[in-house]
């Protein structure tokens, strides 16, 4: 693999990157850095977790020199929020010692905040499609000046009814610019938009054998809707992971879940589009330092997650869509690490299972559904890897004197017996109702009748105002 130091980059792009902890270039930045810092436009085929941002971003930063660190040169579209906040971070650790700043701009945070942000110029901007519009009209945000353009997993973009915008933001730039664009999958609208808007790309696609990661093992276990909390329950109980990610289809399954789960005695804690950013950013947070063990999450919401250490994916629900479910399972098994999938499912989506499995080329395997020996096993094996791991703790000393007189009077086995019982029985199995989803049958989810000029992934208002998922322009969601 190749170093960044045999990119020819200028030593405080190296730098950053050493401070960053990049020692060698993934297979998508070792082929993409080089053309791009050529002039060349890209289409880059990869999935999330490839190393893509920094690929973009070093040139991005490279290109920009010092007479024109005064004026925002670079654009970055992405899907949503959270992406375009991990972009900006990425890209202002990658110019922190060249003076190059990123601002991200997206819905759900005051307008206000970001246009005076916006009057410091920003070198680049990373910004979801609606508030860019929305900037665009205000004209607190100027493209004429801009020098590249990238639009970061446009595919997904495609899939939430951003296109027209992009198109929109692609005609406002200058037709000097150089484009880039990442999609983890090249359907036809997206070919289209490459062969409108860019100048003879060259597609750098990396290679692999696989849609998901041999490494992550993949089950699935088939369990009526009724039962599906309590069977999830056991299985966690068994399987005790350090740190899940669990999905469910709806802003209210997540709600309801993340409750559920703590109500029965689990450090959970949910994440959505209609919650505040300042609330969603402390739940990632507190989830990244490991204060929360399982983070319950819509797919929209868990787009450009940038979390590491998830051991084990749970859908809890099916996913809609087969590049749902590849993108779901990768948060795990990163980085030449194992991880565990198991995807629950309801008998009349068996249809939508096999539809995966087709397009993965993988047979998923089903698993038996746990039993309460099993149960008890795991919390068992919980309990022991507890009490081993206090035996050292300084602050057991203060007990030993005590832990004398009860084996004076009592025996050992029957006292460890007693303290391994007290362990497995910390939480309670206290009755919980999950509001029932309808199945996805044979990957045709159900959808919703919309207005006739609606585009996928608006709401429309009575008022006629619209806002679109993670990032749209009106009232946040």
């Amino acid at each position: 693999m190749t170093k960044f130091n045999d990119l020819g980059l200028s030593q405080s792009v190296i730098k950053a990157t050493s401070n960053m902890g990049f020692e060698e270039t993934t297979p998508i930045q070792e082929h993409t850095i080089p053309l791009v810092m050529k002039g060349q436009d890209i289409i880059g085929q990869a999935q999330t977790g490839t190393g893509k941002t920094a690929a973009f971003g070093i040139p991005l930063v490279e290109k920009i020199t010092e007479e024109k660190s005064k004026q925002t040169k670079g654009l970055v579209v992405t899907p949503t929020r959270e992406l375009a906040i991990q972009v900006a971070e990425e890209i202002n650790n990658l110019g922190q010692f060249k003076g190059i700043r990123s601002l991200p701009v997206y819905g759900g945070q005051s307008i206000d905040r970001q246009i005076k942000a916006l009057k410091k110029r920003p070198q680049i901007i990373v910004g979801t499609p609606g508030r860019l519009m929305d900037h665009m009209r205000r004209k607190t945000i100027r493209l004429e000046e801009l020098e590249m353009v990238t639009l970061d997993e446009a595919d997904e973009m495609l899939n939430m009814g951003f296109i027209e915008d992009i198109e929109t933001i692609l005609a406002s730039t200058p037709e000097t610019r150089q484009t880039l664009m990442f999609s983890a999958t090249m359907p036809d609208r997206i070919k289209r938009l490459a062969e409108k808007f860019m100048k003879s790309p060259e597609v750098v696609r990396t290679k692999t054998k696989d849609l998901t990661v041999p490494s992550i093992d993949q089950s699935y276990i088939e369990v009526q809707e009724r039962d599906k909390f309590n069977v999830f329950c056991r299985l966690v109980d068994i399987q005790s992971p350090e740190k899940s990610i669990v999905f469910g289809r709806t802003k209210r399954r997540v709600d309801e879940l993340s409750k559920a789960l703590n109500t029965r005695g689990y450090s959970a804690d949910g994440i959505h589009g209609d919650m505040s950013q300042a609330k969603r950013d402390s739940v990632i947070r507190n989830f990244r330092k490991g204060n929360t063990e399982m983070l319950v999450a819509t797919d929209v919401a868990s787009r450009g997650l940038d979390v590491t250490g998830v051991t084990h994916i749970y859908n809890f629900d099916i996913p809609q869509d087969t590049d749902s479910y590849v993108h779901r399972i990768g948060r795990t098994g990163r980085a030449g690490e194992s991880g565990e999938a198991v995807t629950m499912i309801t008998p009349r989506e068996q249809g939508q299972l096999n539809l995966i499995e087709r397009v993965i080329k993988r047979k998923i395997p089903k698993k038996p559904t746990p039993t309460m020996g099993e149960v008890l096993e795991g919390k068992q094996q919980k309990a022991i890897q507890k009490l081993l791991s206090s035996v050292n703790h300084k602050e057991t000393l203060q007990h030993q004197k005590l832990a004398e007189e009860l084996l004076t009077e009592n025996d050992s086995i029957s006292l460890v017996a007693g303290a391994l019982r007290l362990l497995t029985e910390e939480a309670e199995d206290t009755d919980v109702k999950l509001t029932e989803e309808a199945p996805v049958v044979k990957g045709k989810p159900k959808r919703k009748k919309t207005n006739k000029n609606n585009r996928p992934g608006k709401k429309f208002s009575n008022k006629g105002n619209y806002s679109k998922q993670s990032g749209g322009r009106g009232k946040k969601k």
